[in-house]
């Protein structure tokens, strides 16, 4: 697949407008046919008398002869403003710029533009200058951080526009010492079309195959004559947060135009993280045999609680930057000081978090290694069918165990890179290239994972029973019941779980 983004520079056009009363029907263009009045620089609007007020900042979506595509799924705005340094208009400390953003959209170029969204922001102006502030230096421009200006959860129209303004009031003081603003600059970044087809195409094809592997898995467990244990439940409800990642209800984003998509697959991929993190602390604690009370979900509230308190959080943090832009793309969390802390400290965080669960889950894999090391102790003295079989089985539950852990890994690595990508634009410096393989090898894998997890646990048909040992002569049954368990082979749990556990609990 393609990269999944792109990102678009875009220089703004400075348009005259000098009507005395700036209402939004008027929608200034910066070419083509109906271009509007144009400024080189602000020298020339000086000598023509022009005020600050009646110039618009105009930038069309996208370049000419190009057209935006449903296929883009979201555009995420950058600014960048060039300030030049001038004694007598210097940018003052911790200065702020309000701006007066009209977004508008036409899918023909002959059509009148309609207005999407209009709204008045501020956002704080972190620039440095290099060189000392002298006389020699007046012109040098400084070197400010890229603000957060404007995310849009669809592209569903061919042409946007956007008109910026920059409404100057000396006794409110609104828009004093900015210093001298020369241009605006946007960078648009939007998913490739080739990437969101690569996308669309694995959930149409994972999505059938896991339903296909759950139906299988549940007729499997309804056939015994036993109620299901905690892992199979929690293994059912894994392959159920699974599929509703799966569904492609993308495809109906071509056709509509639906700005909660972006947080829409927040919201599935925060559930499927909560019940992934909560799945591999159950996991591994069914395969603990010590002597606690299994099988219960209420004896892992410890370890599930905080992980359901942190994904609330989260949600919580969502719904307040992307559940506030469905009504205004212009609104970012990063603008304020108090939003941008919170938001660092909520990444941070989340970050920690999920690196001290991957550690505690270690040591749970850890404990379960060691107690299966234990339970080999016993092997020798069966015979070499059922020796087999059960070293087979142990080798196959250590190696879920370490690709569990592997799983774990990526994970974390890929829900740490992902935040950081997304918020890079809205810190500034750090920068992370995250390609497609990245994206799609995480989300095949979590797919492999289930289906893997469905087609080892279900509950085994076969018959490995007293037949077969009735004639082992280094066999006793002791031996036999502390490897299997005291319920038959047909209603019994999954060979690999009756391994690690011992009799008295099951």
């Amino acid at each position: 697949a393609p990269s999944p983004t792109t990102a678009v520079p875009y220089m703004s056009v400075k348009c005259i407008d000098v009507r005395k009363n700036h209402h939004k029907a008027k929608w200034l263009m910066p070419w083509g046919p109906n271009h509007c009045d144009k400024l080189k620089d602000f020298e020339e609007a000086v000598s023509r008398q022009i005020e600050a007020n009646d110039i618009v900042f105009a930038v069309h979506i996208p370049l000419p002869s190009k057209e935006m595509s449903p296929w883009f799924q979201f555009m995420l705005f950058i600014m960048q403003l060039d300030i030049a340094y001038k004694m007598d208009n210097d940018l003052k400390e911790n200065a702020e710029i309000t701006l007066d953003v009209s977004l508008a959209y036409r899918d023909d170029m002959l059509d009148d533009w309609k207005e999407i969204a209009h709204a008045i922001e501020i956002r704080k102006l972190k620039c440095t200058f290099g060189s000392p502030k002298t006389l020699e230096s007046e012109g040098r421009h400084y070197d400010c951080d890229f603000l957060p200006f404007m995310e849009i959860g669809s592209v569903a129209h061919k042409y946007y526009l956007i008109n910026i303004r920059l409404p100057v009031n000396d006794r409110k003081g609104i828009n004093v010492g900015i210093g001298e603003i020369k241009d605006i600059r946007l960078v648009g970044i939007h998913q490739n079309g080739g990437f969101t087809k690569v996308w669309f195409a694995m959930k149409t094809f994972l999505t059938p195959s896991i339903l296909i592997i759950m139906v299988w898995y549940w007729r499997r467990i309804t056939l015994m004559t036993r109620a299901p244990v905690l892992l199979e439940k929690v293994i059912f409800a894994l392959g159920i947060s699974m599929t509703f990642i799966n569904i492609p209800v993308e495809w109906f984003s071509i056709g509509f135009d639906w700005t909660w998509m972006l947080l829409f697959g927040d919201i599935r991929q925060g559930i499927f993280y909560a019940m992934l993190l909560s799945f591999w602390i159950i996991f591994c604690g069914e395969h603990m045999m010590d002597q606690n009370e299994r099988n219960r979900l209420s004896g892992y509230w410890k370890q599930v609680g905080p992980i359901a308190v942190g994904s609330f959080c989260l949600f919580i943090f969502d719904m307040c930057e992307r559940g506030v832009q469905l009504k205004n793309p212009f609104y970012s969390i990063w603008t304020t000081e108090v939003g941008t802390e919170l938001a660092m400290a909520f990444i941070i965080v989340a970050g920690i978090c999920l690196c001290l669960y991957f550690l505690f889950l270690c040591f749970m894999v850890f404990q379960v290694f060691r107690n299966i090391s234990g339970k080999q102790s016993s092997l020798p003295a069966m015979s070499k069918a059922r020796r087999l079989h059960y070293e087979g089985l142990i080798f196959r539950f250590k190696f879920l165990m370490l690709i569990t852990l592997a799983c774990a890994a990526m994970t974390v690595i890929f829900f740490i890179v992902s935040q950081v990508t997304e918020g890079h634009w809205k810190w500034g410096d750090i920068t992370i290239q995250v390609n497609s393989a990245f994206f799609t090898g995480i989300y095949g894998m979590w797919n492999l994972y289930v289906f893997a997890l469905m087609f080892l646990y279900a509950p085994s048909h076969k018959n490995y029973g007293e037949d077969q040992s009735n004639g082992d002569l280094g066999v006793n049954s002791g031996e036999e019941l502390q490897l299997t368990t005291t319920i038959t082979h047909v209603d019994g749990p999954t060979e690999v779980y009756k391994l690690a556990r011992k009799e008295a609990h099951e």
